[in-house]
This record gives C-alpha cells, sequence and structure tokens, in this order.
C-alpha cells in the first residue's frame, strides 16, 4: 500500500475516505481509458500517478461526485469521460 494512503492528509484534502475512493476509482478508469497522466513520474503505476495527481490539486471531485480536472492541465491530450454515461 502506498504511505500517501495511510496519512489522513490525502483524505481530509478530499474530503472524506468514501470521496477519496470515489475519486481514484474514476481517474483509474480514466487513465485506463488513454487519458495522459497529468503530473510526470518515472512510474507506470497508475494509482500512484493517481495518489499524485491528487496531492498536486490536478484532479477533484465536483458536488455532483464527478470527475474534473485541472482547467488546460490536459491540453492535446484524450477527453475525459463522461461518468454519468457508465
Amino acid at each position: 500500500m502506498l504511505d500517501e494512503l495511510k496519512e489522513e492528509a490525502i483524505v481530509s484534502k478530499v474530503g472524506g475516505r468514501f470521496k477519496l475512493s470515489t475519486l481514484i476509482q474514476k481517474r483509474l478508469v480514466a487513465l485506463n481509458a488513454g487519458a495522459r497522466p497529468l503530473v510526470r513520474l518515472d512510474t507506470k503505476d497508475r494509482l500512484e500517478i493517481v495518489i499524485q495527481e491528487i496531492l498536486h490539486d490536478k484532479v477533484f471531485l465536483d458536488t455532483e461526485l464527478n470527475l474534473q480536472t485541472v482547467a488546460g492541465a490536459e491540453e492535446g491530450g484524450p477527453p475525459e469521460l463522461d461518468f454519468r454515461t457508465l
């Protein structure tokens, strides 16, 4: 398990464990579907990439629990998935 997930800082940053779990799952789906990572890491571990994206405020959940990325963070990349259709 990643050390960052053991810290309460990431839980409080997102707004709770449920929201953290939801955000991680939705972002992993997007990465697996071809979205580009929003942080540069020397790893292929997608969970680690998602955790760093959260810690660097690159992804978040809106009030309706939809995945959002920071404006302009994915210039030139594939569009994010509309998770309401899944």
